[in-house]
């Protein structure tokens, strides 16, 4: 497979997926990360404090009143509405500095960018916005970016016609004589399905150069694409399927144990009730720690390497577990939510099919004051 020459911009928004902004930011610098990918300045700034040297760019809008921010701490912004152009102009003028921009498209998702159509009408916001990036201006166009939608269907049509919409656009900014540096296209589905060579032959064309966006698999967790997708699977597939492993173990512990009878009512409202005498342990996580609350009598959790289903309803602070059957289970002890023990291991993906959710959402919501340690 030949090589592959792009940058990585490392996304750590939402305190790193829920991992930590303050143990991931600088891990992956000391990987050899140069660009972190975060939503807001505020999480921009916290990235900056952390990491002096990196390039850090804020997907999410900038709002009124940030340009000052973006300028001091050195951050990218990515833009698409000649407002956003104004407050970073203006705060860079105060600054006496200069702000690099991404400008972000709208290849199909209408979440935020510039709509493709409007780089087919002259005169409209593409002309607009391209004006803003002259040799006298303090902004500069440092990327352009748009989002994969859909890099985990199997034929691939979905995302042939996002790359051929920002074709076009490419092609109207080269004529206004605007050069981008970086072609900011790709989260982790677009990078591990081989993506990444179509969009760095998009980039080497318009004399750019492909920046990717892994996310999810930054964290060792491969996204799920279409049972129909490409047979063979591409090598780079493959081969992350090999290599990464997920780099969270959310664990707690067993607070107390005690012993009831058939009848026994558990938890709030009574939606369980004990048929036969059993043994519960009441475990120190709840639905304000990121344990959903959806889990109770749906769920088990590990305990002395063997699966304990959770009983009646998870309450905000606390869990009761079935261990009838699982014997020496005592105060203390390890209760693994999510990672491996004894051999068995609870997925992300497994939390997500039993509260109809998705990975992103089950790491996300692990609440701040869950302790996370680096190991």
């Amino acid at each position: 497979m030949a090589a592959l020459h792009a940058e990585l911009l490392a996304i750590v928004k939402a305190n790193a997926y829920g991992h930590s902004l303050s143990v991931c930011a600088p891990a992956v610098v000391r990987a050899g990360a140069r660009w972190l990918g975060v939503s807001s300045v505020e999480e921009g700034v916290a990235a900056r404090a952390l990491c002096p040297e990196a390039g850090i760019l804020v997907i999410g809008s900038v709002f009124p009143g940030h340009g000052a921010a973006v300028v001091e701490h050195r951050l990218s912004a990515v833009a698409w509405q000649l407002w956003q152009l104004d407050e970073l102009e203006a705060a860079a003028r105060t600054a006496r500095g200069s702000v690099p921009v991404h400008l972000e498209i709208d290849t199909g998702m209408s979440r935020q960018g510039v709509a493709p159509e409007e780089f087919n009408a002259e005169g409209g916001q593409a002309d607009a916005l391209l004006a803003r990036f002259h040799p006298g201006s303090p902004l500069r166009l440092e990327g352009v970016m748009t989002h994969l939608f859909a890099a985990d269907e199997a034929d691939g049509r979905v995302t042939e016609a996002q790359l051929a919409l920002l074709e076009e656009a490419l092609r109207r900014i080269k004529a206004a004589g605007v050069h981008p540096e970086w072609l900011n296209v790709g989260n982790s589905a677009a990078l591990l399905s081989g993506k990444a060579a179509r969009i760095a032959a998009l980039a080497a064309r318009y004399e750019m150069k492909a920046m990717l966006r892994p996310g999810l698999a930054l964290y060792g967790v491969i996204p799920q694409f279409d049972p129909k997708f490409e047979s063979p699977e591409p090598e780079t597939l493959a081969a992350a399927r090999e290599r990464l492993h997920p780099v969270l173990t959310w664990k707690t512990r067993v607070a107390g144990v005690r012993a009831v009878p058939a009848g026994a009512v558990v938890g709030y409202n009574g939606t369980f009730v004990a048929t036969e005498p059993m043994r519960l342990a009441l475990v120190a996580a709840g639905y304000v720690d990121g344990l959903d609350r959806r889990l109770g009598n749906h769920f088990s959790l590990l305990v002395h390497g063997t699966r304990a289903p959770l009983v009646g309803r998870i309450s905000m602070d606390s869990a009761v577990l079935d261990v009838t059957e699982i014997s020496g289970v005592e105060p203390g002890d390890e209760v693994v939510i999510l990672g491996e023990q004894g051999g068995d291991c609870i997925t992300a993906f497994d939390h997500a099919e039993a509260t109809g959710t998705i990975p992103w959402e089950v790491f996300t919501r692990i609440g701040e004051r869950v302790p996370r340690i680096a190991v």
